[in-house]
């Protein structure tokens, strides 16, 4: 399969194998919840075999405690948004907030707009609407789930289901398809997203910073000024490459940042796009200095 071809090239050089074996519960699940991907696709854009997969690794087909006793197929926390029925449940951390819905169709039209209403993820609905490898991959590196073969194992159930022949194309026109750095994704190993406008890959495992130079004609060491790089530093997978010079400030709906836990000045210019060197002149840091949890950073 050609749209898969960078895929089976990592299975092969890196050792990865997520197969996974059909059985009566995700064919079930299948049956029973397609039309109701398929319906947020129409009215959302999101790619339905997206959502199936999701909701199939999510709700373990349905058998989990928090889509039994709350119909939440996706796992969305509550959030300060939330103003709906709550449960309780241990994950990342014991005891944590979760929503609870009154129905299946509740939790699958939330999950949606939970999509829809957050920044982060506001890229990915310029894919194509039959992109399912964009969007698992988009899911990962916006920061949807913590696992760092999330996107795999997303592919991997959508194309051992063939679930993405409920995906439709009739939004095609709405797409960025027609821009140049998205006809160049389709002939080379990584998907091309854009961040604050600058083109950018998510890094593999088996990614360094010279093989993604190679990739895009580039200089390594032209990559690693874009990325603001030493030439000693290593790759770190699943992080944002940029393959063009970032911006000098954020886009005009990120105007601060709050600093969290284990964030440094350079993650933070990563994360929007902007350059370091930038982000301290915006808030008259001295280069010596990191950032504090808690502190609220201008990004323009």
């Amino acid at each position: 399969m050609k749209k898969i071809k960078w895929l089976l090239s990592f299975i092969l050089f890196c050792g990865f194998a997520n197969s996974q074996v059909q059985n009566k519960a995700y064919l079930t699940y299948i049956e029973k919840y397609h039309s109701l991907a398929e319906k947020q696709q129409k009215l959302h854009r999101i790619p339905a075999s997206i959502i199936l997969a999701q909701g199939l690794l999510e709700s373990s087909a349905g058998q989990s405690y928090l889509s039994q006793r709350a119909n939440n197929h996706f796992g969305i926390k509550c959030n300060n948004d939330w103003t709906g029925e709550t449960i309780y449940w241990d994950d990342d951390e014991k005891n944590e907030c979760f929503r609870r819905y009154k129905s299946v169709s509740e939790s699958y039209e939330d999950h949606s707009l939970f999509l829809k209403k957050r920044q982060r993820y506001a890229f990915l609905f310029q894919l194509d609407p039959t992109d399912y490898q964009g969007w698992a991959f988009g899911l990962k590196n916006a920061g949807y789930a913590t696992d760092p073969a999330y996107a795999y194992k997303l592919i991997s159930i959508i194309e051992n289901y063939n679930l993405q022949r409920f995906d439709k194309a009739e939004f095609k026109e709405a797409t960025i398809a027609t821009s140049d750095i998205y006809r160049l994704s389709a002939y080379i190993s990584h998907k091309v997203f854009k961040n604050n406008g600058v083109p950018y890959v998510v890094a593999t495992p088996c990614d360094t910073y010279e093989s993604i130079a190679e990739e895009f004609s580039l200089e390594e060491e032209r990559l690693r000024n874009y990325n603001e790089v030493d030439a000693e530093a290593e790759l770190i997978a699943w992080e944002k490459v940029y393959i063009r010079p970032k911006k000098n400030k954020a886009s005009k709906n990120h105007p601060i940042h709050v600093v969290q836990e284990g964030e440094s000045m350079h993650s933070i210019a990563q994360e929007y796009g902007i350059k370091t060197e930038k982000l301290y002149k915006l808030n008259h840091l001295p280069y010596t200095e990191g950032a504090r949890v808690g502190q609220v950073l201008k990004l323009r």
